[in-house]
């Protein structure tokens, strides 16, 4: 018998993990959220932050972030936390700077200066991205779920994904088919979108609508956040408390003891007691809930139809702390690194790097003589670039790119390889123990994965279910919508809400009547 009982259980501390459980909370359920073994994104090494993972708010103009934060009556508090990044993003090549600046006018003479050659097939790109992502915001910002699973969710649905370029059935068209082959402006495209997708590269491509999507979400209005993706979640947490929810972030389920009627049982890590859940969320693959399970409880239809979901790829990130006189001074906060011509044939040892510029670790902290840049790339696997190396091309490649840092650089490390800590002193390099860094493991840790989905699911944007493969289990994480990235956890997050809250008419019956205490974004 559980000591305790709660509607829904959440594991995990993801961005679509905690904003399901928060929109539950608000709608009167009573919340649960586990942590489940997941690290925050900041750790500490000396009097230094550093972050494992790089985190870009690419959700902020979504209409499932709007929606959510809206229904929790937090859109302007929030916003107070946002800050609109100019230019959104700059693009290093040998020899080339191109930059991505929010007017649209300097962005012209961006074009004009670096790509003349194309300028009209770039504005005719831009035009049809214009065109996509508005059909899109029309179709997201309705109350259905995505994916859809049952008959009257896919009618509706595919009814309101039947307005949307590349996205409805049977569209053949080919974005970007106008650029000359090979073209350098299609690779960065096709690079940020890949840096901003779930879907490991190589699985399959990015289907048109996710690569318009994904790089509409770098270019439409980008915002950063200070504190970054642990400030978000304890801004959620914050909210789901605040509802009468309940947060342990450093707990864990071991086990799931499977009922086929009544509340499933949880057991948690290191203690005697477990606790009851109506409804279980996760945002790990569908596979995690079996493994709890043990097997036990999983549906016929999971059995029979479930989609192969395997993690094809890592995110290897490196934390530099450098002197900030070293840096140009107009150098953005987000950055692709090309260490070759884009076009070049691929090199597994010269990969692309996702460059962050962080100034500032907390959003009232005063200005810093140092300057904190997260490196990420994408390392397939199986692949040829060794763990042990990849460091060292990361630091190596963004050192090329400014040729007085090499000076000023002062730390790296990566929480990814478990190697010891790079400390720099005049240039030289000496080692630290792994143990000085506050809130790491002592070993390598798991890179953020992304996932290669077989068969392709809803619309070929798709990946697992909502529903579990156990009864009353759901997911939230990046394999349901994989190559929609944040914003298909948004989606999948508010999906989840939406078909936990028609289980109960009640609750269903209040938050149609909420309308005049929500405010409305």
């Amino acid at each position: 018998m559980s000591e305790k009982h709660f509607d829904v259980v959440v594991l995990g501390r993801s961005l679509g993990a905690m904003a399901a459980a928060a929109l539950l909370a608000r709608r009167d359920f009573r919340v649960l959220v586990l942590g489940q073994g997941s690290r925050p994104a900041t750790y500490q090494f000396r009097d230094m932050t550093l972050r494992r993972r790089p985190f870009t708010l690419l959700s902020a103009t979504s209409p499932a972030f709007k929606r959510i934060f809206a229904e929790l009556a937090q859109s302007q508090v929030f916003r107070r936390h946002m800050q609109p990044l100019d230019p959104m993003v700059s693009i290093l090549m040998p020899g080339r700077r191109f930059d991505v600046p929010p007017d649209l006018e300097l962005f012209q003479r961006e074009i004009d200066r670096e790509f003349p050659e194309v300028r009209r097939v770039i504005d005719d790109l831009y035009t049809d991205l214009a065109r996509v992502n508005a059909a899109a915001d029309t179709a997201f910002e309705r109350d259905l779920c995505w994916p859809p699973g049952t008959f009257w969710e896919k009618r509706d649905t595919m009814s309101a994904a039947a307005n949307v370029p590349y996205l409805r059935q049977g569209e053949t068209r080919v974005l970007m088919g106008d650029f000359p082959p090979n073209h350098s402006y299609v690779h960065m495209v096709l690079q940020s979108a890949a840096f901003a997708s779930n879907l490991a590269p190589g699985a399959r491509p990015l289907p048109p609508f996710a690569l318009a999507r994904l790089h509409g979400a770098w270019t439409r209005g980008l915002f950063g956040v200070a504190g970054g993706e642990d400030n978000v979640v304890d801004f959620l947490c914050g909210r789901i408390t605040a509802l009468g929810g309940v947060v342990q972030l450093n707990e864990r389920a071991v086990g799931l003891n499977v009922a086929q009627r009544g509340d499933h049982e949880l057991v948690l890590d290191g203690q005697l007691s477990s606790v009851g859940a109506s409804f279980i969320i996760t945002d790990e693959p569908g596979e995690s809930l079996a493994n709890l399970a043990q097997g036990q409880g999983i549906v016929r239809s999971a059995q029979r139809d479930w989609p192969l979901v395997a993690s094809r790829a890592g995110r290897f990130t490196v934390s530099l702390v450098v002197r900030s006189q070293g840096l140009p001074e107009p150098l953005g906060a987000e950055s692709f690194i090309f260490p070759r011509m884009p076009g070049a044939p691929p090199d597994p040892l010269s990969p692309v790097v996702h460059l962050q510029r962080i100034d500032r670790l907390e959003p009232d902290a005063p200005p810093s003589d140092n300057t904190l840049l997260v490196a990420e790339v994408i390392i397939p696997s199986p692949g040829n670039l060794p763990l042990s190396e990849a460091r060292q091309i990361v630091v190596n490649t963004t050192l090329a790119q400014f040729p007085f840092l090499q000076r000023h650089l002062m730390l790296a490390d990566s929480t990814c390889d478990g190697l010891p800590v790079w400390v720099y002193e005049n240039g030289h390099r000496t080692l630290a123990d792994r143990l000085e860094a506050r809130g790491s493991a002592s070993a390598a840790e798991s890179m953020p994965a992304m996932y290669g989905v077989d068969p392709p699911g809803f619309l070929g944007i798709g990946g697992e279910p909502l529903r579990g493969p156990i009864a009353r289990t759901f997911l939230v994480g990046k394999s349901v919508l994989p190559s929609l990235g944040q914003e298909g956890e948004m989606l999948a997050a508010w999906s989840v809400a939406r078909i936990i809250t028609r289980t109960d008419k009640r609750r269903e019956r209040m938050r149609r009547d909420m309308w005049s205490r929500i405010e409305f974004g």
